[in-house]
């Protein structure tokens, strides 16, 4: 599948993965991007995206993801402007850690883990991607019954594709009961649109990161990195966001990709 020409959506944007996934994009000649993120961010993000570029590449589009009227507007305004999203990175993440019970030995009452906290983790890292990755089905949808295109034939190519963002953390991980189980269940959807979108020419994969070097992960105490991170990643060091920004480009591009990608840098969780 040729990337150049084509029109593509990234949540989380504005750094991390999505904004290496941004940067890979652009260098391979994609016509547009529609860049979205919640964080103030994004305008400087994209102006430094468009800047290295050399053309006016990327759209800055800030909300949140969860919230379906943003998200539809967003699709409403980038689809005007630049036709069908045929490619469809939802990046954007949150991590709401902790234990799932937590005992307290002094009054020896034991605290569950927050549903509140569980369920925007969940509308953030589970129904947020599947939905953006829905309305990128829609697009092609849509404008393929504008076209009267019929059912897509294989011999068209690739209409779009589909690059979920996984993690390490969907075999589980301690303390991370909510984002575990999202990242686990992107899986699941992923599996679901690979089977329903291949009759409209549309892949669906999931790229499953170790610990990268991104915001996210330099919230996490440095302590814990160097005790119980680092010492398990085979390589001895974080990934660095351009390499699963490369990974993700390969899925996008390459049509025998429709799985799951583990790009984990020999991580081997500890027993």
């Amino acid at each position: 599948m040729n990337l150049e020409g084509r029109h593509a959506l990234v949540t989380g944007a504005a750094s991390g993965i999505g904004l290496a996934v941004c940067e890979q994009l652009a260098a391979r000649g994609v016509a547009a991007i529609t860049a979205v993120d919640l964080s103030e961010q994004i305008d400087d993000a994209v102006a430094t995206l468009n800047a290295g570029a050399g053309r006016p590449v990327a759209t800055a589009y800030r909300g949140d993801t969860s919230d379906p009227e943003f998200r539809r507007s967003v699709f409403d305004a980038a689809v005007t402007a630049h036709g069908p999203v045929s490619l469809c990175v939802p990046a954007a993440g949150i991590t709401l850690d902790g234990l799932a019970v937590k005992l307290d030995r002094e009054t020896g009452t034991a605290e569950l883990y927050p549903q509140e906290r569980f369920e925007r983790t969940v509308a953030v890292n589970l129904i947020a991607p599947i939905y953006w990755a829905l309305e990128t089905i829609r697009s092609i949808v849509e404008d393929r019954e504008a076209r009267t295109a019929g059912r897509w034939m294989p011999d068209e190519g690739t209409q779009g594709a589909i690059v979920f963002i996984g993690s390490v953390s969907s075999h589980g991980n301690v303390g991370q009961l909510s984002y575990a189980a999202c990242k686990a269940g992107l899986d699941g959807a992923r599996a679901t649109l690979a089977m329903e979108a291949k009759k409209w020419g549309v892949r669906a994969a999931i790229v499953h990161p170790g610990f990268t070097d991104t915001p996210m992960v330099a919230a996490v105490p440095g302590e814990v990195l160097e005790e119980h991170i680092l010492p398990q990643i085979q390589i001895r060091r974080l990934l660095r966001p351009e390499e699963i920004a490369e990974t993700i480009c390969f899925a996008l591009s390459n049509a025998s990709i429709s799985g799951a990608v583990w790009a984990d840098g020999g991580w081997h969780a500890p027993a």
